[in-house]
């Protein structure tokens, strides 16, 4: 109003510089809104994303299905399988479960999340079928009668899988009252920012960018679009040395959030090499070309094999690749190179972690996850705490303003999920077993994460000493320095 009444009233020849330079402010604020809005149209609409593949995104509801079926107790190892790959879990076999099966009543109990926490008996097919639907073709399920053959075998078969594992018969018909949680067809609820703010967040990355390559001489680049920040000792041998340490931060403020971290870890590593992988989409960088446009799957852990392999950090071949592909670093760096990396990993970055362990599990050597989001993230609780859980304390509501409901945020979130490829399961993970080669820290009070059910799914697959539990913690905790969580990432670090 500001700005328009000076500008109609034509007062602002009468204004002292003070006011001209609000004024400019405020028209600036103005002209921005105009934009932001603009932005928020254009993610406003579906999912740039295809459906996936259906072979994969068939084995992973199979996967969904039989998680828990092996009836693995927290304090019971799978002796059956303690020495191979695989847990019990995928092992077992879909069958008719009675309504009182406690593994029926348990996935009745998750699967209603994705409804939005509604009773299990006021769901109805149509609202299964709109979610099974999207969660497979990840677009709206059109009317029945105009569904492909296939399409329908497909979701019929899903449906009597659903069945057999809740031990009910889900009712025919619809209760528009139970609506399904359509993560990527759901309208994207963003708030808006003031101008000034995405001002100082830039303005305060930029620092931190001075202060990294000015203190601990870091150096800033970019692979194939990929953006990152890399330090290598001038001392480290490849041949002796500590592997290198690859980290990607979560959701958040970029490097101002990661600072102290950041620092601590330089400080406390000075002969290890250091790469972070840098994520605009996720840091309110919203003057970055890719602030709207974020790597998925396929495309990200290709320019991070393409780094590490340009790095010499990891070897050139790969299951993905050929024996005639050439080495070029194995010459330079003697085949006595120790290959592979160690991974850390804190919140929405668990997923970038989770990628590189399908794809390419042979070049992490050693993983750590804090606040993982991944696991379980089948049961719908991440999306539904972080996006749609109507907020009940301050924290709660500060989360969802200044992070949830970001511009950057909302478009991964809620037009580039892919659920298929975010989960991570026990049987993906190289040595999970292993605590001097897998961490996993978990906070008892994370108001994102549901920790208890991590931390149950995690027990029950034999994860024990590996495993750090802080009935007190919070989201991000473990990562403040002077903890206890904190304590325990770094000595897991030490080791090599």
């Amino acid at each position: 109003m500001f700005v328009l009444y000076t500008l109609h009233t034509g007062r602002i020849w009468s204004y002292t510089w003070h006011g001209k330079i609000w004024f400019a402010a405020a028209l600036c604020e103005v002209l921005f809104s105009v934009h932001h809005f603009l932005m928020v149209r254009s993610i406003s609409g579906p999912s740039p994303n295809g459906p996936g593949h259906l072979d994969e995104l068939q084995a992973a509801f199979t996967r969904v299905l039989k998680a828990g079926l092996a009836g693995l107790s927290e304090d019971d190892r799978d002796e059956e399988t303690l020495d191979v790959d695989r847990p019990g879990s995928p092992a077992e076999n879909i069958v008719q479960l009675k309504a009182s099966n406690p593994h029926a009543i348990d996935f009745r109990n998750y699967m209603r999340t994705w409804f939005r926490k509604a009773r299990w008996s006021s769901i109805r097919t149509q609202e299964l079928y709109s979610w099974l639907y999207w969660s497979i073709y990840n677009t709206s399920l059109p009317p029945l009668e105009n569904l492909p053959p296939a399409h329908r075998v497909t979701l019929d078969d899903a449906l009597s899988l659903i069945e057999k594992r809740s031990g009910t018969t889900i009712p025919q018909g619809s209760d528009p009252t139970t609506r399904p949680i359509l993560l990527t067809l759901d309208k994207v609820n963003v708030h808006w920012r003031p101008l000034f703010w995405y001002v100082f967040v830039a303005a305060s990355n930029c620092y931190q960018r001075w202060w990294l390559m000015r203190t601990w001489d870091v150096r800033f680049g970019c692979y194939n679009g990929l953006e990152y920040f890399i330090r290598i000792p001038k001392s480290w041998d490849p041949a002796s040395g500590p592997r290198p340490i690859v980290f990607w931060h979560g959701l958040g403020l970029g490097l101002t959030q990661y600072q102290v971290f950041l620092s601590h870890h330089l400080r406390a590593f000075p002969d290890r090499p250091f790469l972070v992988p840098l994520q605009p989409h996720i840091s309110q960088e919203i003057f970055h070309s890719k602030f709207l446009k974020p790597m998925g799957r396929h495309e990200t852990t290709a320019c991070v094999v393409g780094l590490l392999r340009e790095l010499g950090w990891v070897s050139q071949k790969d299951k993905y690749t050929t024996d005639t592909e050439s080495e070029p670093e194995e010459a330079s760096l003697g085949k006595s190179s120790r290959k592979g990396v160690v991974m850390l990993s804190h919140s929405n970055g668990s997923y970038a972690h989770t990628w590189m362990l399908k794809s390419y599990p042979q070049m992490v050597v050693r993983s750590c996850f804090v606040d993982p989001v991944t696991f379980c993230s089948w049961e719908g609780d991440v999306c539904y705490n972080f996006l749609y859980r109507q907020c009940t304390t301050g924290m709660e509501l500060l989360m969802r303003y200044f992070v949830g409901t970001e511009l950057g945020v909302a478009n991964l979130l809620q037009r580039h999920f892919d659920w298929s490829s975010n989960a991570l399961w026990y049987e993906e993970i190289p040595n999970a077993r292993d605590p001097s080669k897998t961490m996993f820290l978990l906070g008892g009070k994370d108001a994102i994460v549901e920790a208890e059910r991590v931390k149950r799914y995690l027990r029950s697959h034999g994860v024990r000493k590996g495993l750090y539990f802080d009935p007190d913690g919070r989201h991000g905790q473990a990562l403040t320095a002077g903890g206890a969580g904190h304590a325990a990432i770094m000595e897991w670090l030490k080791g090599n």
